[in-house]
């Protein structure tokens, strides 16, 4: 099993991506997008993940351009499934696990989105209890496509290189 928390696992995908730099976005874009799934992102610690790769940016092992579109790319994927999902199902998801078991997720994320409407899509990106569950709670209180699109788009530009930011510094102690 994959201890996401454990130092040696990024160290593994550190020298993975090392060694295979060609699939380098390709990892980018799906740590991105994990972290920004409902529900899967909650097991997906984004700080470090993302910090990690900000120290190989720093480091010179990604370069800085690319590296930050692709987190970019997967963090606007990864809000827009959310969305969908809520959209399309918003009627069955109290019903499926995870929200059967755990009702207070889907109720957060509505008095969040209620209290703070289209911005929450953006201050949603950077508050951890609330996080995964707005954009598919956006989704099931039917939030326009086009303004969630615009709020997903800017908060994963705002995003991506506020969390990339501690592995810049990281880095500079260990390379």
């Amino acid at each position: 099993m994959i201890d996401l928390f454990s130092a040696d696992t990024y160290q593994g995908v550190q020298d993975w991506i090392i060694l295979n730099p060609g699939w380098a976005g390709s990892v980018v874009f799906l740590i991105s997008m994990c972290e920004s799934l409902a529900v899967v992102g909650l097991f997906i610690p984004g700080i470090i993940a993302m910090g990690v790769i900000g120290g190989l940016v720093s480091a010179g092992i990604l370069e800085i351009v690319p590296t930050l579109l692709w987190a970019i790319l997967g963090a606007i994927a990864g809000d827009g499934v959310s969305y969908y999902i809520g959209r399309r199902f918003k009627h069955h998801l109290p019903f499926y696990w995870p929200f059967r078991r755990f009702p207070q997720w889907l109720e957060r994320g509505k008095k969040f989105f209620i209290d703070h409407g289209g911005k929450s899509i953006i201050i949603g990106r950077f508050v951890g209890p609330v996080r995964p569950f707005i954009p598919v709670v956006a989704g099931m209180m039917s939030m326009r496509p086009r303004d969630f699109l615009i709020a997903n788009v800017f908060s994963a530009i705002i995003w991506a290189p506020i969390y990339m930011l501690p592995g810049f510094g990281i880095s500079l102690l260990f390379f």
